[in-house]
C-alpha cells in the first residue's frame, strides 16, 4: 500500500478535523466508513480500514473490540454497491460478528437478516441491529488478531516514516 492511499485512508476515517470542502470530496462509502469508525471508537473498539483478511477479500472496516471480538463492517453507499458485492459471505470465516453499514435512505429490507446493521448519517453512526456472535476458532482468532495488529502498526509506520519502510 503506497503513501497516497494511506493518506486517503487516514483522512477519510480519522478523528482529525476536516473542513466542509474536504467532507464534500469524500465518496459516500468513505463517509460512511469514517462515521462507523468513529462510532466503533466510542464503543472502545479499534478499527483498520481497507483490510484484507485473506487473499481476494477486502473489508471496509475490520474492528477489534475491547473484549477481543473481531468485527467486519461493510459500508454500502447504494443499492447498486450492495448488489455488486459478491464476496461478502467470504468475510464470515474471518470475524465473530458481521455488520452492514448504510445510510438512512438505503432500502434496509434487502440486507440479509443474519448480519448486524449500522446506520450512518455523515456525522455519526448507530447500531440498529446487533450482529449474531459466531466465535472464531482459537487458532484463527490468534492469527487474525496478530494480522490486525501488524497491519495497523505497518500502516502507522508508513504514514509516519514513508522513506523508512521501502521494504513493505
Amino acid at each position: 500500500m503506497k503513501g497516497r492511499k494511506i493518506d486517503r485512508m487516514f483522512a477519510l476515517c480519522s478523528h482529525a478535523p476536516m473542513d466542509f470542502a474536504d467532507t464534500l470530496a469524500l465518496a459516500p462509502g468513505h463517509l460512511l466508513a469514517r462515521c462507523v469508525w468513529r462510532h466503533l471508537a466510542q464503543l472502545g473498539a479499534v478499527a483498520v480500514p481497507e483490510y484484507v483478511p485473506a487473499r481476494g477479500l477486502r473489508a471496509d472496516l475490520r474492528a477489534l473490540t475491547g473484549d477481543g471480538e473481531i468485527w467486519i463492517v461493510e459500508c454500502k453507499s447504494s443499492l447498486a454497491d450492495f448488489r455488486a458485492d459478491a464476496k461478502w459471505q467470504g468475510y464470515l470465516d474471518y470475524c465473530d460478528r458481521y455488520f452492514w453499514s448504510v445510510d438512512e435512505a438505503f432500502p434496509q429490507e434487502v440486507l440479509p437478516e443474519g448480519a448486524g446493521l449500522i446506520i450512518a448519517d455523515g456525522h455519526d453512526a448507530a447500531i440498529l441491529r446487533a450482529a449474531p456472535l459466531d466465535k472464531l476458532p482459537p487458532a484463527r482468532r490468534k492469527a487474525q488478531t496478530l494480522k490486525i495488529a501488524r497491519t495497523a502498526a505497518r500502516r502507522l509506520h508508513m504514514a509516519l516514516d514513508p522513506q523508512g519502510v521501502a521494504g513493505f
